[in-house]
């Protein structure tokens, strides 16, 4: 019976909505460790996690840039000219090189050359977006993107010029499509999930994700529907605190049982563009040592194998995230999946879910109604 209902449940869903697939890569780090390059590179690219959610002035940077691994391939264009993106619900421009940069970050990766679609509209309007590690600037323009066979007309994108530094030259990815709220969105640009709702090109105003644990295929995002496939044991819907980030409110978080953070409440955002689960360093410090971890969130793999859940406690439900999700191995050592950040708000400190959190759950991020919904994979 439950496998004639999982089998009909595949079929309804079909039909529903247009999904992007996702494919996990090898994440900078691990590239970069193959070459011998990894510690030279952080030392020359400190980073504050932080600027993302405090930007100031068009200022957007990278979530946990070394382990970014899931991506999904766009085109911009007529013809179409394909590009790789993060889908990234913690910012909202899309943007992509441009053939008018010469910056080496740029020329390993495909590039946007507006002279080649007869569909592209130029701007004399200017895009600057700094980040934690280096910035990009360039120039606005519009044109049809396509979205696994959305064709979004007249779409508002970046087109790269400089791309100064080295840290992209290393990325995987060639561009950002960003899912949060044009409230955030540098210069004013309409995000293109909200081009979508507003041509009427997605059968609901909503879009889920889901990011696979292990394989390398599987993960999806799937724009105007959700797919019952996946929400089995049900959905749980949580309101937004603020429209902007997909922000909302947790109560605590705890282990076996005990509250070891955010006791009073605090504020979280469930980001896409963020690998690991980032929490402010006090929260981290107090974390790592109910977990028997050192300050620098190492373990031994074997302590690793008996570490208990971490509970999170939003809008009065329980959501867990079990060891096998948030202990990472590489080169046969242990580390725990967290990282600390300084980012208060006027609510009280910030917690980001990132990839760790969302592998564990179906997420549906319901522009409708303006809530998040969660089940349990």
């Amino acid at each position: 019976m439950k496998l004639l209902l999982l089998l009909s449940l595949v079929v309804l869903a079909q039909g529903l909505g247009t999904r992007v697939s996702l494919r996990k890569v090898k994440s900078m780090r691990e590239r970069l460790r193959e070459q011998g390059l990894l510690e030279s590179f952080l030392e020359q690219h400190p980073y504050n996690l932080a600027n993302k959610y405090f930007p100031g002035i068009g200022v957007e940077p990278l979530r946990n840039y070394m382990d970014d691994e899931y991506f999904g391939t766009i085109s911009i264009g007529t013809p179409a000219q394909e590009f790789t993106v993060v889908f990234d619900t913690g910012s909202s421009n899309l943007w992509v090189p441009s053939v008018f940069c010469s910056s080496p970050a740029c020329r390993n990766h495909n590039r946007f050359n507006p002279a080649d679609s007869s569909t592209f509209l130029s701007t004399n309007d200017t895009l600057f977006i700094a980040y934690g590690t280096g910035s990009m600037s360039g120039v606005l323009g519009y044109d049809t993107v396509n979205v696994a066979g959305i064709n979004v007309r007249n779409q508002i994108f970046g087109l790269a010029e400089t791309e100064p530094g080295d840290f992209f030259y290393y990325t995987p990815f060639d561009g950002i499509l960003g899912l949060a709220f044009p409230s955030i969105a540098s210069s004013g640009a309409t995000p293109v999930f909200d081009n979508m709702m507003m041509e009427n090109l997605v059968d609901r105003d909503l879009f889920s994700v889901y990011l696979s644990r292990d394989s390398e295929s599987g993960s999806f995002v799937l724009f105007g529907a959700i797919d019952p496939y996946y929400t089995i044991t049900g959905l749980s819907w949580i309101p937004l605190s603020a429209e902007t980030y997909w922000q909302i409110t947790m109560q605590s978080v705890s282990i076996n049982g005990a509250r070891v953070a955010c006791s009073s409440g605090c504020q979280a955002i469930v980001d896409t563009g963020t690998s690991l689960l980032a929490m402010p360093v006090q929260a981290l410090q107090m974390l790592l040592r109910a977990l028997g971890a050192s300050s620098s969130g190492q373990i031994s793999c074997e302590a690793a194998r008996r570490l208990p859940d971490v509970v999170f406690r939003i809008n009065g439900k329980t959501f867990p995230v079990p060891a096998r999700a948030y202990v990472m191995r590489s080169d046969g050592l242990c580390s725990l999946g967290f990282q600390g950040m300084e980012a208060p708000t006027e609510e009280g400190e910030l917690w980001i879910l990132g990839d760790v959190f969302i592998r564990e759950y179906y997420v549906v991020f319901d522009r409708a109604n303006n809530r998040v919904g969660l089940s349990r994979l």
